[in-house]
């Protein structure tokens, strides 16, 4: 049974309560903490159908597989579940500032799909050159994320925030970060789901994922190059008959960057990446599993699917009042010979929007937005088309601090 949203409230209230009596106990010391978020509602018409539990975002990946597989087309959403509140934290120290993040939305996911209810975003702090905690992966690249109103944003994109100890030797404009991040990653039984389940194979992570990032800044903005290798190992539990246990190797290199286009305005700005891995999948912001089924030799074995990611984004201010952001994202997995016919294949996304900010923290707009589902190999596909508006009104305090 899920908790309450009730309950997780108190939970957050609570944390914040702790939060707010640390910062006041700490203030003749130089703390400062800032609370921040905003209020956020979402409502549109979506043309198609999508699976019902992610009824308000575009996800390719939860597009039909078949026809009519989630029902008629045609639906109204509604929810603020992109809302979000969060506290940072600033402590001067005689080894650097100490900073600390801890920062929840309401969109759930998981066991949560399809609810608003409290999620974690960030646990996380950093002091000099070390940090830990839950944020963003250093494989992914934030920036790369347009100024859209859609929750979930570019299937084709890395984003990732997970457990980590990273290490910076390098801050700054430009930058290097490595990091020992939580394993993790899924499979893909596909034809031979019945006969794997019954042999008991369970998955197992020797070692944590290995991630690192250089940023270099350039006159028009940065070029980023970040790579991840990980171990993923399955083991067959139940002894006698075909020993399906195996082991790979994952990887991929992440090219992203941001361009100023000060032409026409001094804030526009192209949002790009390209990423090519294999079994890196539970990385990429829209993907399926890390792991497929070959049979094409004389045993069946688990094999890490290649894939590729690409995001292209332009945002553009018309003005102080009126900004734009309009773009494409691709993801394209190499399914493996035992995969089954409808698997997911290959997926697309593109939004455009027209978006106005009559005051400071007040935005208010309209959005476009398409996605595509391309199946393995029967050749079926479904689309997604839906107009999207959206209000958001942002919030923020400092407390303490000198």
């Amino acid at each position: 049974m899920r908790r309450p949203i009730l309950g997780h409230a108190l939970h957050v209230l609570a944390a914040f309560v702790v939060s707010a009596a640390s910062v006041a106990q700490a203030q003749d010391k130089g703390t400062r903490a800032d609370v921040y978020g905003f209020v956020m509602l979402d409502m549109g018409y979506q043309a198609k159908a999508n699976d019902p539990l992610w009824f308000d975002v575009v996800r390719p990946t939860k597009l039909p597989a078949s026809d009519g597989q989630f029902g008629e087309d045609g639906h109204w959403f509604s929810g603020v579940r992109q809302s979000r509140l969060g506290v940072k934290t600033f402590t001067p120290t005689k080894l650097g500032e100490l900073q600390t993040t801890f920062e929840f939305e309401l969109f759930g996911v998981g066991v949560d799909a399809g609810q608003t209810t409290f999620r974690l975003r960030h646990a996380y702090g950093e002091l000099g050159r070390f940090g830990a905690g839950q944020t963003w992966s250093p494989f992914m690249d934030i920036d790369v994320f347009p100024n859209s109103i859609e929750y979930w944003g570019p299937n084709g994109m890395v984003f990732f925030r997970n457990v980590q100890f990273r290490w910076m030797p390098i801050q700054g404009d430009t930058r290097l970060t490595v990091a020992l991040e939580r394993p993790g990653a899924s499979g893909d039984q596909g034809n031979y789901s019945a006969e794997i389940e019954a042999e008991g194979v369970q998955a197992r992570f020797p070692a944590p994922d290995l991630s690192a990032e250089y940023r270099r800044a350039i006159r028009r903005g940065y070029i980023e190059v970040a790579g991840i290798v990980r171990r993923i190992e399955w083991d067959d539990t139940v002894p006698g008959g075909a020993d399906l246990s195996g082991e790979t190797t994952g990887w991929g290199i992440n090219v992203s960057s941001n361009i100023k286009l000060p032409r026409l305005h001094a804030n526009d700005v192209a949002r790009l990446q390209f990423v090519y891995g294999e079994g890196i999948q539970n990385y990429m912001n829209d993907a399926t599993v890390d792991i497929g089924v070959d049979d094409t030799g004389p045993v069946i074995e688990g094999v890490a699917l290649p894939m590729f990611g690409f995001v292209a984004f332009f945002d553009h201010t018309w003005n102080d009042k009126w900004t734009s952001s309009a773009g494409y994202s691709l993801l394209d997995i190499d399914n493996s010979s035992g995969q089954s016919a409808s698997a997911f294949h290959r997926g697309h996304y593109a939004l455009g929007n027209l978006l106005y900010y009559p005051v400071p923290r007040v935005m208010m707009g309209a959005e476009f937005q398409w996605g595509r589902r391309e199946n393995n190999t029967d050749g079926f596909e479904s689309d997604d088309y839906r107009i999207q508006f959206s209000a958001r009104y942002n919030f923020s305090h400092s407390l303490g601090g000198q």
